[in-house]
């Protein structure tokens, strides 16, 4: 074997690259191709959204795959991460693009695994972050990447800093990744330290929407493709749906297309998502012509260079023995322009919603927005087929903790900063000293940081965030940081102080699992998470330090180490707050006149939800048990809309989000009253049909595991319900995991519980920011009981006229030795008897939602204002318990958040213990004021 040394060899085109756009018109990028479909496809993506291409980078076979004789040729490298059959033909793409093209061989091997931790003691700040790039630059030859010194990823390292040097404008990668997440974090590992932002804009394709006469969404890439004018042919063939006589077969062609589907269904593949379009390795290809925007020159290889090598085990692909360019014709001007199809913003779930919300006015549409109808009632009563829980474990005792820091500033240092910006020395100090009070408290108690799962940012002025995520950022040195929200309180925040003259700047609350310790170097396992941070279609990148979704196992919350090891059964998901960005440009949608500012926020309204549903069925999620919609005091987008219509809206958006379906898109006899009992009887028998569109992959393995890693090779992609007969797919909302009881339950569906509250800002400026509080994913059917009630408050020191609503979700895990979802020992709700095995964990899930009446009152002392809130969690909790339980058996459920509007709780008060989201107002879902609303957390063993 021959040594290599990294070397970079540039190649000029004849011709001058494209003009670069007007200042702030797009991005200088950098395109990583690989002479497949897919690299090229996306940089016409680029240059449609007006970036400008600075240069090509390819990673090639080392030399002696390269230059060596043409016995050692006759194996393919077979990189995890970079697709090389066909590297001979490279060289030419700068020519025919007039691109500049920089090479760099291919060191070291792969690394198996989906997540790639690249920290090594290099600070974090993201894109256009310099401190990154430079300290990367300074040690990119002596300090490879932490666990990663023979890692393939690295080796785009000296190849991005060359082009760099010679390109100092380049700001901006993209790549073709468009299921693999294998490859596209590692895309992003390299971007994030070189300060490069990062772009996919093929990222989740065959999952957006399509053009209604589209008969096949994987498929209408190729198509797209076709569309766009590129010539795409077959070079390797790896899937026992092809053989060799598909190699040369033009992909991006109507013919073409149609063969590879037909062979694939004959072998029973093409229900695997991803692949007609190659996505789990079925075949390659090269790129030989595009649109004259993009190719100059077409690249012709004769039939005679063409020679097939064969592999074995049916895997083929072609070793070119010459290649040359050809000139095109260029017959007007319309061939400089870059015409693809660029997905719609919605797809026809929230079509339909957005359409809703523009026909309906906020005060006309009380009967759809009906939180609640129940009268207010004397105590707690017990439900038909409410469950009898385990034994309760004790909030000290619980691995799922709430943490709560909050800063402190003295008044002088920030009685004067109200309206703008804390000063910088302020608010970086008081971060500072909290993520010091977290890597404390972690080490104590033997964590890591990938312990936290969810974190809640409170800051008294949004234009403090930049500095505030610098130095929280530096707490995560591993993939999958927490999800996180964030909101700014203004001056709402000196209620956490207790009232007093002291202000806060910033509060920092963590959702923590406590059995997630420091035992082992690698990550656990069961803590699974989903992190893009790459611009695309489907939703917005998170380039910060927190993750779109973080979910762990139900059963690691058991007090049981045999039981809290399981990674099997239903998953508990946090989900980070979305607002209203389009993904592909990052921006907000704003009113272009006073006219469009209501459509505009309906607009936020939809696309945010979007956002959270997108991420949601991409992690599994099939239920939500409750959700909260943020909206900013001062709205310049919706000028004099009162926040009981906006409350009302979203409420409408989340309601309407849960009772589509496909049938209904189908039907021109839409009925807008969602609760009519017609919908509700046909929606309910056929709930298992009606969103069949939600195809996901999710919770499976990424499909370039299903290509190279061998505990994968015979996967098979699963639904919900285990099935893999009907290609697999999340359906969100899943009625079949509910039980009997709540399906139908006063006959119409039900709606996981909704509130809205006001606060100072949102990011971004944003209309809007959804945030669901818990997802629920892998769980069988009937292992969700969703319990509402409504009460008069009489348990907190006499009858003071508060009303309080109950709502209460049961998440249970199959019981030990019950096959899943069999239901032989179900009672007629779905609830297993606990007598019929051994239960390793169940949540519950208890909301107290207080109405804003004359009784609500703030005169108490900080420490009893919620005595009587927390007296009824305590019984609503212990009437699921069973009775043979004692009293002292039975604890008291634990805070998990409380919102309070601070004109009615004006202390809510630091002693409590707590994390508490002070709100300029709260509101329910038909527009009436709230006091309170509080959620609980009990686990059950």
């Amino acid at each position: 074997m021959r040594s290599h040394r990294s070397r970079s060899r540039l190649t000029m085109a004849t011709s001058t690259a494209p003009p670069p756009p007007a200042q702030g018109e797009g991005l200088n990028v950098i395109a990583l191709i690989s002479g497949g479909k897919d690299s090229l496809f996306s940089l016409l993506h680029c240059l449609a959204h007006g970036h400008r291409v600075v240069a090509l980078a390819n990673l090639h076979p080392p030399e002696e795959y390269e230059e060596g004789t043409e016995e050692e040729e006759e194996e393919d490298l077979n990189s995890f991460m970079y697709q090389t059959v066909g590297h001979q033909v490279i060289p030419l793409y700068a020519e025919a693009t007039g691109i500049p093209l920089y090479r760099q061989p291919i060191l070291g091997g792969a690394t198996q695994g989906k997540d790639y931790s690249h920290f090594s003691g290099v600070s974090n700040i993201g894109p256009g972050g310099s401190k990154a790039a430079v300290e990367v630059e300074e040690n990119a030859t002596t300090a490879p990447a932490k666990d990663h010194d023979n890692d393939e990823t690295e080796s785009m390292i000296p190849l991005l800093l060359a082009i760099k040097r010679a390109h100092p404008e380049a700001n901006a990668i993209c790549a073709g990744a468009i299921l693999s997440t294998y490859q596209r974090t590692r895309v992003e590992s390299v971007a994030t330290r070189l300060g490069l932002t990062p772009l996919a804009f093929l990222w989740k394709f065959p999952v957006l929407p399509v053009p209604s006469h589209s008969m096949d969404a994987d498929a209408q890439l190729l198509e797209d493709m076709a569309a766009a004018g590129m010539e795409a042919r077959i070079i390797k063939v790896a899937s026992g749906g092809l053989d060799d006589s598909f190699l040369w077969t033009n992909v991006a062609d109507w013919v073409g297309k149609e063969r590879i589907a037909r062979s694939m269904r004959r072998f029973g593949t093409v229900s695997e998502k991803g692949a007609v379009i190659g996505e789990g390795g079925e075949f390659e290809t090269l790129v030989l012509d595009g649109p004259g925007r993009l190719f100059r020159k077409r690249i012709v290889v004769e039939e005679k260079d063409r020679r097939i090598v064969r592999e074995g085990g049916g895997c083929a692909w072609l070793s070119f023995g010459g290649a040359r360019l050809e000139d095109k014709e260029v017959t007007d001007e319309k061939s400089e322009a870059v015409e693809v199809r660029i997905p719609d913003l919605l797809d026809g779930r929230f079509v339909r919603v957005l359409e809703d919300l523009n026909k309906t006015s906020g005060e006309g549409a009380e009967k759809l927005l009906a939180l609640l109808s129940l009268d207010p009632q004397q105590g707690l009563w017990k439900q038909e087929g409410t469950p009898q829980l385990g034994l309760f474990q004790s909030p000290n005792d619980s691995k799922l903790q709430q943490w709560c820091f909050f800063g402190k500033a003295s008044s002088s240092s920030s009685a004067d900063n109200s309206s703008s910006s804390t000063s910088s020395s302020t608010i970086e100090s008081e971060t500072s000293s909290l993520t010091s009070q977290i890597r404390q408290q972690l080490q104590q108690l033997n964590l890591s940081p990938s312990a936290i799962l969810a974190s809640t940012i409170l800051l008294r002025n949004m234009a403090d965030f930049p500095a505030v995520n610098a130095i929280y950022g530096a707490l995560f040195d591993a993939p999958n940081p927490p999800s996180r929200v964030c909101v700014a309180c203004g001056d709402s925040l000196s209620a956490l102080a207790g009232g007093n003259d002291s202000n806060i700047n910033i509060a920092i609350y963590l959702t923590v699992h406590t059995g997630f310790t420091s035992k082992s170097s690698q990550p656990d396992q069961r803590r699974q998470g989903l992190h893009v941070q790459s611009r695309s279609y489907w939703a917005p990148a998170n380039i910060g330090p927190y993750s779109q979704a973080i979910s762990i196992p139900l059963a690691s919350l058991s007090s049981s180490e045999a039981s809290s090891d399981n990674n099997d059964g239903p998953r508990l998901v946090t989900i980070a707050g979305q607002i209203p960005l389009v993904p592909a440009t990052m921006t907000l949608p704003h009113a272009k006149s006073e006219q469009d500012q209501r459509q505009a926020l309906n607009t936020q309204l939809a696309l945010s939800l979007q956002h959270l549903w997108r991420i949601g069925v991409e992690v599994g999620v099939q239920w939500w048990t409750s959700a909260v919609a943020y909206f900013p005091a001062d709205d310049t987008n919706v000028v004099g809309m009162p926040m009981s219509n906006k409350a009302k809206l979203a409420y409408k958006t989340w309601q309407s989000a849960h009772q589509w379906s496909s049938k209904v898109i189908a039907s021109s006899e839409y009925d807008h009253d969602a609760n009519s009992d017609s919908d509700d009887n046909d929606s309910d028998e056929n709930s298992d049909e009606d969103e069949d569109e939600e195809d996901s992959d999710a919770g499976g393995p990424d499909l370039w595991d299903r290509k190279f890693n061998p505990l994968y090779k015979s996967f098979a992609v699963t639904n919900s319900s285990g099935d893999t007969s009907s290609g697999g797919g999340t359906k969100l909302p899943d009625w079949s995991i509910l039980s009997n009881k709540t399906k139908k339950n006063k006959n119409k569906r039900t709606t996981p519980p909704f509130f809205a509250a006001q606060v100072s800002e949102l990011p971004r400026s944003a209309g809007v920011e959804w945030h669901a509080h818990l997802g629920v994913s892998k769980a069988s059917s009937k292992s969700v009981t969703v319990l509402e009630s409504s009460l008069m408050d009489g348990a907190g020191g006499g009858n003071d006229g508060r009303v309080v609503e109950v709502h209460q979700t049961v998440i249970r895990s199959p019981v030990s030795g019950s096959s899943h979802g069999d239901d032989d020992d179900d009672d007629e709700d779905g609830v297993k008897n606990v007598s019929s095995g051994r239960r390793p964990a169940t949540l519950l899930q208890t909301i107290l939602v207080e109405r804003h009446t004359a009784g609500n009152s703030s005169s108490s002392s900080s420490s009893s204002l919620f005595t009587g809130l927390d007296e009824i969690a305590r019984l609503a909790t212990h009437r699921l318990i069973s009775p043979e339980q004692g009293v002292a058996e039975k604890g008291n459920p634990s805070v998990s958040v409380r919102y309070v509007d601070t004109g009615v709780y004006s202390s809510a008060g630091l002693d409590s213990g707590v994390p508490v989201v002070p709100c300029a107002s709260l509101w329910s879902g038909n527009g009436e004021k709230l006091a309170s609303v509080t959620i609980y957390q009990s686990v059950f063993e």
